[in-house]
């Protein structure tokens, strides 16, 4: 099958998946209200002056759970997703069928994209209504923004796909997808400043993209004088955009070594 059918049908998959995903009324709800109403509660609990020039914890919160919007409806959505529909035997009627894999996996990206771009705009109109985030007026801040969206969904997506198959059944791909989410929120600046972390979780934290991830977004939507607060005294953006692309490599050689069609318990 040629390249242009491929793409063809992966974007008639991609509008499937949308169909099927905004249909799941629950799976909506929670996947876009969960960081939202967490940036809620803490950015109302920490909207005090955080730094000389009057940048508020609500305005830091809002750019770091720009990351972990990204994340949620990349790695924890796509995870939990492909575990159960692997578990009920969707993708192994998927693969009978006469559309080639990659097809499959461009419906997955434009279903993670079209979350994605919703999550982001959400969490970014929350901080500019709840706590006067200034928006992004030069192009320089959208160029950044950009690129670490295509790089975070990239590897948050690619290290869903494969951590959907360490899920033995659809009971376990939930936490399989959510413990790490959420214990990754803690150690990598985002609940919590780097300050306050000690020495060890930091470095632990620094191993994994949604920490630069976070950091990223604070250098596109904070003062640059807010770089003083991180770990390195600078944005290091260069850096960043290497861990990120390490990643996306790393999730694309454990997606092609360890993604099954069927369940490990299927005879």
């Amino acid at each position: 099958m040629s390249m242009p059918n491929a793409m063809a049908l992966g974007a008639h998959r991609g509008s499937i998946e949308l169909k099927q995903f905004f249909r799941e009324r629950a799976s909506v709800v929670f996947t876009f209200t969960f960081p939202a109403l967490l940036l809620l509660l803490l950015g109302s609990i920490f909207d005090g002056d955080v730094s000389r020039g009057g940048v508020t914890g609500g305005q830091v919160l809002t750019a770091s759970f720009a990351a972990a919007g990204i994340v949620s409806t990349s790695f924890v959505n796509l995870g939990s997703a492909l575990a159960v529909e692997r578990d009920d035997g969707t993708l192994k009627r998927l693969r009978a069928l006469p559309m080639p894999p990659v097809s499959f996996f461009l419906g997955k990206i434009v279903l993670v994209v079209v979350a994605g771009l919703a999550e982001l705009a959400l969490l970014l109109a929350i901080g500019a209504v709840m706590f006067d985030l200034p928006l992004l007026h030069d192009p320089v801040s959208w160029f950044t923004m950009a690129w670490l969206f295509v790089l975070g969904v990239t590897a948050c997506s690619l290290l869903g796909i494969a951590a959907s198959s360490l899920a033995r059944s659809a009971r376990s791909a939930g936490a399989i997808t959510m413990v790490p989410y959420t214990v990754l929120l803690f150690i990598s600046g985002v609940y919590i400043p780097h300050q306050a972390l000690p020495g060890w979780m930091a470095d632990l934290g620094a191993v994994f993209p949604i920490k630069w991830l976070a950091q990223g977004f604070r250098a596109a939507l904070l003062p640059d004088h807010m770089a003083e607060l991180e770990p390195a005294g600078r944005w290091e953006l260069d850096r960043v955009a290497i861990v990120l692309a390490l990643w996306c490599a790393g999730g694309l050689v454990l997606c092609l070594t360890t993604f099954r069609w069927r369940s490990s318990l299927t005879r």
